[in-house]
């Protein structure tokens, strides 16, 4: 599960390290016109920059959650790959964009899509891999019937 962790983290980091080297703030990059643009912006706040400008109750919220998720990983102790992919796609997600916050006081959002007229919320690998995460886990607890019987 560490392992999958660190390449989930590994390939945030990298993503959001080639984003702000090759492209100046607010400026994008057209991948598909009128779809999908890479697009460098800060993100002071978390979803949709709610908490907006609040860096240390959000950083502080952020290594609390992180602290959850190690805590009840540690006291459960998964066992089922999916259980320990989700976890590890949520884990590595949440640490990439503390990590941006630690050391930026923001993170680093770029992925830009514009979904039948509506221009989506900026966002990140880092996002993408904890809403998939918490996907993979709802789906999970709704295939077994409980959150018990995913720990089996």
């Amino acid at each position: 599960m560490f392992s999958l962790t660190l390449i989930v983290l590994i390939i945030d980091i990298i993503s959001k390290l080639i984003i702000k080297h090759y492209l100046t703030l607010d400026n994008s990059i057209h991948v598909i016109r009128g779809f999908f643009d890479l697009t460098y912006v800060r993100n002071t706040g978390v979803a949709w920059s709610f908490l907006d400008n609040n860096k240390y109750f959000v950083l502080i919220l952020s290594g609390l959650i992180i602290m959850g998720i190690v805590y009840y990983i540690y006291k459960e102790k998964p066992n089922r790959k999916i259980t320990k992919l989700a976890y590890s796609l949520i884990l590595g997600g949440a640490l990439g964009n503390f990590i941006n916050r630690v050391f930026y006081g923001y993170v680093i959002d770029f992925l830009d899509f514009k979904i039948f007229g509506y221009n989506y919320p900026i966002f990140n690998m880092a996002d993408v891999f904890i809403v998939v995460g918490v996907i993979i886990l709802i789906y999970d607890t709704w295939r077994c019937g409980n959150g018990n019987k995913g720990r089996q």
